[in-house]
């Protein structure tokens, strides 16, 4: 409650004229929002690109803020509804090193070398994360907003519903479709590479 009081008396005070009240509100949040936008958009410079849109967004319809919600969540929906639009105007410009589905190996950041890790494991979590990656891009915007939301957010449909302005019903609709084709998509490539049997078990947990 502390956090939501304080970021109250940040916005009045933006409010009020003093705009470097804003800049305290960017800062507190931007890294909160950071990964949600990432995994929607695909690429560390989209995603940049996308919460200093919300940002500025957000700052010119500061007066819309009625407060009903925290201004986190109310940032929060600016910038998934930014995200969405950037994948559906395909204006991407798809600079993450991911798999290519046609064919194409995995490529991956290299494993971590410290003594504490572990070269073989940490080389097939990063193929796995490329992969979910990969498959992910390969989602209608809608339904990998969905999915974000869902699965990786933990949102409840309700709450996904508000975000995206669509009936409860629709959410669930698009997750059932998009988890059915990330399950097409990802268990013949896991199938092929190391693990198969607990690769394939994850699959099919995390998209039931």
């Amino acid at each position: 409650m502390t956090s939501d009081r304080d970021d109250a008396s940040l916005v009045e005070a933006c409010r009020a004229g003093r705009t470097e009240a804003y800049g305290e509100l960017v800062a507190r949040h931007q890294d909160r929002l950071y990964p949600m936008v990432l995994r929607l958009v695909g690429s560390r410079e989209d995603a940049l690109d996308v919460l200093q849109d919300a940002f500025t967004r957000g700052f010119e319809k500061l007066d819309q803020y009625r407060g009903g919600s925290s201004f986190y969540t109310w940032i929060y929906r600016i910038a998934v509804n930014q995200a969405v639009s950037r994948l559906r105007r395909g204006r991407l410009r798809r600079t993450l090193r991911l798999l290519d589905l046609r064919g194409g190996r995995p490529i991956h950041d290299p494993p971590d070398e410290s003594p504490s890790s572990v070269p073989s494991h940490a080389a097939e979590r990063a193929e796995r994360e490329a992969m979910v990656e990969s498959a992910l891009a390969a989602l209608e915007p809608d339904h990998r907003a969905v999915v974000i939301l869902k699965d990786f957010e933990g949102r409840r449909y309700e709450e996904i519903g508000e975000l995206l302005g669509i009936p409860v019903g629709t959410v669930r609709s698009r997750l059932h479709r998009a988890r059915q084709q990330l399950r097409r998509l990802l268990l013949p490539l896991v199938a092929e590479g190391p693990s198969d049997a607990a690769a394939v078990t994850d699959v099919e947990e995390a998209f039931p």
